[in-house]
């Protein structure tokens, strides 16, 4: 980390600090601090390397609301994320390890941030923060909850429901099943959750195979009939089986209403 601020380092934080600017673009100190194009991009480089700044992606900082003192600067998760996506004009929702230990179903802390939104596919670093972007349809987005930073930001989370059905049908790329299944049951059985909303996103946010398995466990749940009966009009008529551990092979009774292989015991 560069320890002392040089003259040109000093006036670009002031200049920013002094105007309560938390980013700053190429372009943006050609004409207040009579920087060329390319003493520009040199300071921003030294700034990024010496971390008092942060690089959003080429030619877009972060910058600290405070000259960092002693330490490098990192922007927190909800700054980081928020200012992506609003440079995108995209929308998120955090979502799959970070909400299953934000709802207490998994007590691992992630070390990256997991997001669906509609602009950017792929990891990211800004700062500190380390990004894993989900890229979906804008119709997957969607039954969320804003959480507000004790800064004063807000965070968009998926909803406590939609997580669980999440865990069912992104089950591959968030290691989740067999474990959200249960994470279901206890949600239930608590009433932390219903039936019916559980039905209602699995039927929006699922696709055919978290229908079927979704079905499967609500009617071992004794969920009523008219639930049941609306998932089951969502299916196309099949013999085709899945399995309900996917990661386990396929061997086991066969449930023929969700054509599902009990390949564990429910």
């Amino acid at each position: 980390m560069k320890k002392r601020l040089g003259r040109q380092e000093q006036l670009m934080l002031a200049y920013l600090q002094m105007r309560k600017l938390r980013t700053v673009r190429t372009g943006d100190l050609t004409g207040p601090l009579s920087l060329t194009r390319d003493q520009e991009r040199e300071l921003f480089g030294r700034m990024a390397r010496g971390k008092m700044i942060a690089r959003v992606r080429r030619g877009l900082y972060l910058v600290p609301d405070k000259l960092p003192l002693g330490g490098s600067w990192s922007p927190d998760e909800s700054l980081a994320i928020n200012t992506l996506m609003e440079d995108r004009q995209g929308r998120y929702q955090v979502c799959g390890p970070n909400t299953f230990n934000r709802y207490g179903f998994d007590d691992q802390v992630p070390a990256r941030i997991y997001a669906y939104n509609n602009r950017i596919s792929g990891e990211r670093t800004i700062g500190a923060v380390a990004l894993t972007l989900i890229k979906v349809a804008d119709r997957r987005l969607g039954d969320t909850e804003t959480v507000q930073t004790e800064d004063g930001m807000s965070i968009i989370y998926s909803s406590r429901t939609r997580t669980l059905v999440d865990a069912v049908y992104d089950w591959s790329r968030f290691n989740s099943l067999p474990r959200g299944y249960q994470w279901i049951r206890r949600d239930l059985a608590a009433k932390r959750v219903s039936a019916e909303e559980l039905m209602k996103l699995t039927l929006r946010y699922g696709d055919i195979g978290t229908i079927r398995r979704m079905g499967a466990l609500l009617e071992g749940e004794g969920v009523t009939e008219s639930l049941l009966k609306k998932l089951e009009r969502a299916l196309p008529s099949s013999t085709s089986v899945i399995p309900w551990i996917p990661i386990t092979p396929k061997r086991g009774s066969v449930n023929r209403r969700w054509g599902v292989v009990w390949n564990e015991r429910p």
